[in-house]
């Protein structure tokens, strides 16, 4: 399952500004990738971990602007087209799992 966050945050002041590094920092620090500028995605072992992480992410939602949340799965991740320009490219993969014995 993974979790993606799309956001677009006001940074005309300098609070605002503050707010849209807290919210970023906060998405980096639990364990999202960022895929394009203010388009961030995390994958999660199961569903109610992703409902955990959406979840999460709606409490710090800033006062202002706008975010998205979309959850999907493994498979529809893996059906997204990435072009670099005109070139074709391979989505991100999900990390291998650590199994201990």
């Amino acid at each position: 399952m993974w979790v993606m966050v799309m956001f677009d945050l006001p940074v005309t002041e300098r609070e605002d500004r503050r707010e849209y590094a807290r919210f970023r920092k906060r998405l980096l620090n639990n364990g999202f990738w960022q895929l394009q500028y203010s388009v961030y995605a995390r994958p999660c072992e199961t569903g109610e971990r992703a409902e955990q992480h959406r979840a999460r992410i709606e409490r710090h939602v800033p006062q202002e602007g706008q975010v998205r949340i979309l959850m999907f799965t493994d498979k529809q991740w893996g059906r997204m087209q990435v072009f670099f320009g005109k070139k074709p490219s391979k989505a991100e993969k999900k990390p291998e799992q650590l199994s201990f014995f």
